[in-house]
């Protein structure tokens, strides 16, 4: 019944009958009958039947029928907008270039971190809850004013607070990148990197893919 209700408000009104609904709505009729509470609609299109509740009046309708409008050859319609390409989805390895410019960090260790972290995955989702390429937990992100399912974001947060850790641990790369992994509270309950083999592993891991990324000479624990 909508379908063809749609129909009826579409079509230009021939002489009949005008049904005006409770909502304001009008439906061209070619005739209208009554029966047992249903208000009958004979239009172009078919029957329509509609409860007469929903009908406010009829009217009839005594304008001219409407001048069919000749048809154009189809070299003359207009032609259809051209579909707007989808735009490809931000790179994670050049956003990491930009972030580690504007940051002044190295980018082959923000790379590195990367790797370790997500394999430059956006949607990456660590068991710990930890989201996308720089896996930032959610309260990382909201301290940050970040959202991490947002690559740029995500990325550019990462290394914010890796370059505030640095700070914070007078540029000391392994306690950065322990506080980073295992939290600040870890590195400062301990001293340096916590006996966690898990964050002991990444450091090594992220410390050792810098070096290749660089190709600069290891440097001493420190």
């Amino acid at each position: 019944m909508r379908y063809l209700l749609t129909l009826a408000l579409c079509l230009p009104a021939a002489a009949g009958e005008i049904v005006i609904l409770n909502t304001g709505a009008q439906l061209a009729a070619e005739r209208v009958e009554r029966a047992q509470g249903i208000v009958r609609l004979h239009t172009a299109t078919g029957l329509i039947e509609l409860p007469e509740a929903t009908v406010s009046e009829c009217l009839r309708d005594d304008r001219p029928s409407p001048t069919t409008a000749p048809a154009r050859h189809p070299a003359t319609l207009p032609a259809a907008p051209a579909a707007t390409a989808a735009m490809p989805p931000p790179d994670p390895r050049a956003l990491i270039n930009d972030a580690a410019e504007r940051y002044g960090l190295p980018p082959a260790l923000l790379h590195s971190v990367a790797r370790a972290e997500s394999d430059y995955s956006p949607t990456a989702v660590s068991h710990k809850g930890a989201i996308g390429v720089m896996q930032l937990m959610p309260s990382t992100a909201a301290q940050l004013n970040a959202d991490p399912r947002d690559p740029a974001q995500n990325i550019d947060a990462g290394a914010r607070h890796l370059r505030d850790l640095l700070l914070q641990y007078n540029g000391s790369t392994f306690k950065a990148l322990a506080a980073y992994n295992a939290g600040q509270g870890a590195v400062q309950r301990y001293g340096g990197i916590p006996p966690y083999a898990e964050t002991r592993t990444y450091v090594e891991r992220v410390v050792g893919g810098y070096y290749r990324l660089s190709g600069e000479t290891p440097a001493k624990h420190d």
